[in-house]
């Protein structure tokens, strides 16, 4: 897993993150405080997923959904445009969250068929 971490921040690093960004997200993976959210369907999940990824499309993110409140939520779909509508939604019920975009883009994540 901390594998899996240090390609996230560096992806998020290369990608341009602003200097605040790339602390708060560090802080997160040293404190082991987040959780990972695939918001494709549940088709594409189980062909494939990064490690520890929990599967909740983004079309069934509302009021009912139950996440830790006190960890940070790293979003990912297939294209980017899902993860942003969700973590658009996910802000809105009063989460932290922070979009990794596309899954063939994060491609040096731990991945589990």
């Amino acid at each position: 897993m901390k594998k899996v971490l240090i390609i996230l921040l560096s992806i998020l690093i290369v990608g341009g993150c602003s200097n605040k960004v790339k602390d708060e997200l560090q802080t997160i993976i040293d404190e082991n405080n987040y959780i990972i959210v695939d918001v494709r369907t549940q088709e594409e999940y189980d062909e494939g997923h990064i490690k520890d990824s929990l599967n909740i499309p983004y079309d069934t993110i509302n009021e009912s959904t139950e996440l830790d409140k006190s960890k940070t939520i790293l979003v990912y779909c297939k294209s980017g445009k899902r993860s942003s509508i969700a973590k658009s939604n996910l802000e809105t019920l009063g989460y932290k969250v922070y979009d990794l975009g596309a899954y063939d883009k994060i491609d040096k994540f731990e991945k589990e068929k």
